[in-house]
């Protein structure tokens, strides 16, 4: 059984990061990042562009493919003031459907200067190419900390298209600037292909077209799944202990595909590429634990405790994983679907993964809190080596290879 985690102090996972170590920017080349190489203890500095030369013989390499939306709309009120409305996932309705829809869909969103919007809807015009087109935006009622939103436009044009032009790509809110032309590029994944982010799998954004090419010519296999990072990802644990922050859930995509490839691979080192990728794999091992005693369950929802209630039920990940891949046969089903709130702490047991490339991580986030479930406290080794060896951190930062 593994150590209850919700005891945990958020405030053993602190440590000093200056503004100055924040990468604001991203490198000119992707791949000429530092890379930090942990490997059973060992650390050692490289470059990302080497990574084929330090990987595990064998492994396999996963990738999350979201893509990041313009998700950010600004209107301007006839008094001046601007409201901002951050799209966070739509309400009642897959993100694929709610991008093809033509004239209506609701969203969950932020809204940044909630108390100027008074009532009634706010409205803006706007010119695709030589087209003019209007978009009016209805406040609903509030859900938690944020609000359901209808949008009506004219034209004919799809949601997807609509913010795509008018909508502004929503950056971490630690860089403290506005985004720029170049961040529609840079702050996407080369690899970027299913829409529905707001934040992106940044573990990934070191990754070239040459890099990837570099990587299957030398034997290492390369599979993509998809989860679309939610805002929560960059809420901070308000609570003293981890078992009073609650998680944020995130969607999950993994085909049928997939699952067999990785199936497959067991045996040999998987290696997913960022925390997106880390929650996808475990979750699908516990919605796996779950058919094992109820076959019947009608989709996949993954709560943030499950873990280190349903251990005691653990069976081996070949057995999970099958148990998924039946279910998807038995659904005529090609592709997986589903929700996660997973919470990867200390005391969790890892039951896919032999290592991660990721990001430097927010000190007290539930990001270093999956690290240190990976190596343990070496991760505060690791991060001060990377401070006193001038690694760039977050985001647009550099990058490591565990290896426990």
């Amino acid at each position: 059984m593994p150590t209850d985690p919700r005891n945990i102090s958020i405030a053993d996972y602190d440590y000093p990061l200056p503004d100055e170590r924040i990468a604001k920017f991203p490198l000119a080349e992707r791949d000429q990042s530092k890379l930090l190489v942990y490997r059973g203890g060992e650390i050692a500095e490289s470059q990302f562009f080497h990574l084929p030369e330090l990987l595990p013989e064998g492994a396999m390499l996963l990738f999350n493919n979201t893509k990041v939306i313009h998700a950010r709309l600004f209107f301007r009120k006839p008094t001046g003031s601007l409201i901002e409305i951050f799209c966070l996932e739509p309400h009642d309705m897959a993100i694929s459907q709610a991008f093809e829809q033509r004239q209506q869909c609701t969203w969950l969103c932020y809204i940044g200067n909630n108390k100027k919007w008074k009532e009634g809807p706010l409205a803006r015009e706007f010119k695709i190419q030589n087209s003019e087109f209007k978009i009016e935006a209805t406040r609903r009622e509030a859900v938690g900390e944020a609000w359901l939103v209808d949008f009506r436009w004219t034209g004919g044009i799809s949601f997807a298209e609509l913010i795509d032009n008018v909508g502004v790509i929503p950056l971490p809110p630690y860089l403290h600037r506005e985004a720029e032309e170049s961040d529609n590029t840079r702050y996407q994944t080369v690899y970027a292909h299913y829409e529905g982010s707001v934040a992106a799998p940044t573990a990934g954004l070191h990754f070239t077209d040459r890099l990837l090419d570099e990587l299957r010519a030398k034997g290492f296999k390369t599979e993509y799944i998809t989860l679309h990072v939610g805002a929560g990802t960059f809420k901070p644990v308000s609570a003293d202990t981890i078992g009073g922050h609650e998680m944020h859930v995130e969607k999950v995509q993994i085909s049928r595909s997939n699952l067999q490839h990785i199936i497959d691979h067991l045996g040999h080192p998987i290696i997913p590429v960022g925390t997106t990728t880390v929650r996808t794999l475990e979750s699908v091992y516990w919605f796996g634990v779950k058919l094992n005693d109820n076959p019947d369950l009608e989709a996949m929802h993954v709560l943030q405790w499950d873990p280190y209630k349903l251990e005691t039920q653990s069976i081996s990940t070949r057995q999970a994983y099958s148990n998924v891949l039946h279910w998807l046969e038995h659904n005529d089903a090609d592709t997986l679907f589903g929700d996660t709130q997973l919470l990867i702490a200390p005391g969790y047991k890892y039951h896919v993964i032999s290592g991660l490339i990721t990001n430097f991580h927010q000190p007290r986030s539930t990001l270093l809190l999956l690290v240190s479930a990976l190596i343990g406290d070496d991760w505060r080794r690791c991060y001060r080596y990377a401070l006193e060896g001038g690694f760039r951190f977050l985001s647009y930062g550099d990058s490591c290879l565990l290896l426990p």
